[in-house]
């Protein structure tokens, strides 16, 4: 019995595997893990460029704010070019994950990371902020939004280095590189896609028994963190409401002594 359970478990992760698209931010970060090729055919398409050469690509990166108490960000892909420029490119499906505040929050976190002591401000190179979501959430038709400080006496630009870019995830163009690139973001299977660069881990992880199990268990794992975030919220949630300690809390839930070191290290 325990045998066809296993088997069940996996065909239901098989099948949710298979509906997996770019535009789900869990399954594009396994995609984009230490791909500098498929990094930067992303980077040249929207930034219309062509000798853009990434040296380092890191998915789901932690930037803790320094500050107690302060909010940290998980980047969903970091990268380096080898002129120093930094990017973050974040996929959100719905409109609130795009606010435009959270976009000025992930510049300065950048922005912040990258000089170090006594080095020259000037020496501070460009950053890149893309976000890339699934609806127009600028509502204006366009295939990309770029966000640019300027002077407002004479409206030229400021020339920061510190670039915000919104891209439109339902923009349908099949003769424009924008346009074939979110059409591949949108596409579930690797045969419909444009771009050989990101069909290929596509196929991997789709296609590929090593590839399936690789995403199987992130998807496990992606079900332990959701319960396990739904349990801090709670938990969270009870204090404000009793007026109690975390450990008040969590006796009241009748948590387990395992969920409870785990929950303790987030508050």
């Amino acid at each position: 019995m325990e045998y066809s359970r296993e088997l069940q478990i996996n065909k239901e992760d098989l099948q949710i595997l298979e509906g997996f698209r770019l535009l789900d931010d869990d399954f594009m970060t396994m995609v984009f893990q230490e791909n500098k090729e498929a990094t930067e055919l992303l980077l040249n398409i929207l930034l219309k460029r062509g000798d853009i050469e990434v040296m380092e690509v890191i998915t789901q990166k932690e930037e803790k704010n320094p500050i107690i108490g302060g909010r940290s960000i998980v980047l969903d892909i970091f990268a380096k070019d080898s002129e120093g420029k930094n990017y973050d490119v974040e996929v959100q499906r719905q409109d609130e994950g795009a606010d435009v505040h959270r976009a000025r929050y992930h510049s300065s976190t950048l922005n912040t990371r990258m000089l170090k002591e006594k080095q020259k401000f000037k020496e501070l190179h460009d950053s890149y902020v893309i976000f890339i979501t699934e609806n127009d959430t600028m509502g204006m038709g366009l295939p990309m939004y770029h966000i640019e400080r300027t002077i407002r006496e004479s409206g030229g630009l400021f020339n920061d280095g510190s670039h915000i870019i919104y891209v439109n995830g339902a923009y349908h163009n099949d003769e424009d590189p924008v346009g074939r690139l979110m059409h591949d973001f949108r596409s579930t299977r690797a045969a419909d896609m444009f771009y050989s660069e990101l069909a290929r881990q596509i196929r991997y992880f789709k296609e590929t028994e090593g590839g399936q199990q690789k995403m199987c268990k992130a998807i496990e794992d992606m079900r332990k963190k959701e319960r396990a975030d739904t349990m801090f919220n709670n938990v969270k949630a009870l204090m404000e409401s009793m007026k109690w300690t975390a450990e008040q809390a969590m006796n009241a839930m009748k948590i387990s002594e395992d969920d409870r070191q785990l929950l303790l290290k987030r508050f």
